[in-house]
């Protein structure tokens, strides 16, 4: 494969990107076909892919860490390429992206029209919603961020259990979700473009294992402030403490003082939960810091968060983690052994 025939896939980034995965990326793609003959038969290697970054503007700067990006392009002197990936971009989850970015998403629009494959990865796929061209499509993304899609982008159908959502490869869209699922996207493009025999090595160099059970076991429940709400307030740090009496809901509501419907449309608007919901959120995550800790057994988890029925406590765990209790356990394990471990 000569230079010119390499397919070209540029970074895109910004000051607000992460380190992690724009030279995570970098390192790894731009390594394909050079180390693994190298370290394996001791001969030369030559790169496959032609692996850059692109910028709004060619000037150095320095992204979040303060570490140096020299992008070897701007926006402007990219006419066409094969792929492009927006990596983790750190923004508020309150600060809309297009005033920022509008360079950069009219950049996008335009490789995309030119045929190239836009790709994203953890809040990148902030950008590429903002496009346009997930509307009607679903999406992955770092799992906390689904309140900020849901409010900003409500036409893409944000799933925060997707690791890589590969449904709109075909429309040339692929996006990926949280932290290291870089990764996972880093081996997709190596078989699609340089085959699996080559996403098999580098998988081997790296040690990569790529997120087979999507995000939901690295996810957490996401709370609210609530507002000026004081009742709904006080109704929240009560169910934080007593989260496993029983009939919690309506325990709540004659707390509040307020007519149950009244309540539901006052706690709803707060937490963006039901309020059954929110007890069943705390139980859950609850129960999760249970697993991660001790060695207690699952019935007996289930019944200190407040279920009696263990069969339901079951269930409801694997849905909203992904993971069965047990297995939940065992993923977390090895972390917590090595800090018993010290």
């Amino acid at each position: 494969m000569t230079a010119a025939t390499r397919p070209r896939i540029a970074l895109l980034a910004a000051p607000e990107a992460t380190a992690s995965s724009l030279f995570g990326l970098y390192d790894v793609l731009g390594s394909v076909g050079l180390i693994w003959p190298d370290m394996t038969a001791a001969e030369p290697g030559e790169a496959s892919l032609d692996v850059f970054v692109v910028a709004a503007t060619a000037e150095p700067f320095r992204c979040s860490g303060g570490v140096l990006v020299e992008p070897r392009a701007g926006l402007d002197d990219v006419e066409a390429v094969d792929v492009v990936i927006v990596g983790d971009i750190y923004t508020p989850s309150d600060l809309p992206l297009g005033a920022r970015f509008a360079a950069e998403i009219e950049w996008l629009r335009r490789m995309h029209a030119g045929g190239a494959v836009l790709a994203s990865v953890c809040t990148g796929s902030l950008l590429l919603a903002a496009t346009g061209l997930l509307d009607g499509r679903s999406s992955a993304g770092h799992w906390s961020y689904v309140d900020r899609f849901r409010a900003d982008y409500p036409r893409v159908r944000f799933d925060p259990a997707l690791a890589l959502d590969l449904a709109n490869e075909d429309a040339g869209l692929i996006t990926a979700g949280g932290g290291t699922t870089w990764q996972d996207l880093a081996l997709h493009l190596i078989g699609r473009y340089c085959g699996p025999l080559a996403a098999t090595q580098t998988a081997k160099i790296y040690l990569f294992a790529t997120h087979d059970d999507g995000q939901l076991p690295f996810s957490s429940m996401l709370r609210r402030a609530p507002g000026d709400d004081a009742a709904m307030a006080e109704a929240m740090a009560w169910i934080e403490e007593h989260h496993a009496v029983p009939n919690p809901v309506s325990r709540m509501i004659d707390r509040s003082g307020l007519t149950p419907r009244t309540f539901a449309r006052r706690f709803l608007a707060a937490t963006r939960y039901r309020p059954i919901d929110y007890v069943h959120a705390i139980r859950i995550e609850r129960s999760r810091e249970l697993l991660e800790r001790g060695a207690d057994a699952v019935d007996d988890i289930g019944f200190t968060v407040g279920y009696e029925d263990p069969t339901f406590f079951r269930r409801l765990f694997k849905r909203t983690t992904g993971l069965t209790p047990a297995a939940y356990r065992r993923k977390y394990a090895p972390i917590v052994e090595s800090r018993r471990a010290r």
